[in-house]
């Protein structure tokens, strides 16, 4: 089973949907991960009921981080805001389908991260942390 989960890392590593940046977006943000040099900017439209229209990310960094990101694009599609702010490490953990060390779990993560500090604004998210 982790084989197929493998592969299909390396499809979105390889082959990432949404890639790219949209201009205009309604929501953009970036970060990245210093310890390990991942960046990832996440771009968003949405509608006139905060949903997602369209979803882009770019960056830089590992297969894993990449792949995430890739995933995530595909998953938010037609989601609410609200929605999105209730994804969880569980959810991007089951999307991905392997077990990951403390280091790659970062790796992983960063891209949640990035989307979730969107979703909720830059400083409504530093206000709930």
């Amino acid at each position: 089973m982790d084989d197929m989960y493998r592969e299909l890392i390396l499809d979105h590593y390889k082959n990432p949907r949404h890639h790219g940046e949209l201009e205009p977006a309604d929501i953009s943000y970036q970060d990245d991960n210093p310890l390990c040099g991942d960046v990832i900017r996440i771009d968003l439209r949405v509608d006139s009921d905060n949903r997602v229209q369209e979803s882009a990310f770019s960056g830089q960094g590992c297969a894993i981080s990449q792949a995430s990101a890739s995933m995530l694009m595909e998953e938010i599609q037609g989601k609410s805001l609200e929605e999105i702010k209730a994804y969880s490490r569980e959810d991007v953990l089951e999307m991905l389908g392997i077990e990951l060390g403390p280091v790659r779990l970062k790796c992983a993560m960063l891209a949640l991260k990035v989307l979730k500090v969107g979703a909720y604004g830059v400083q409504d998210w530093l206000d709930d942390e």
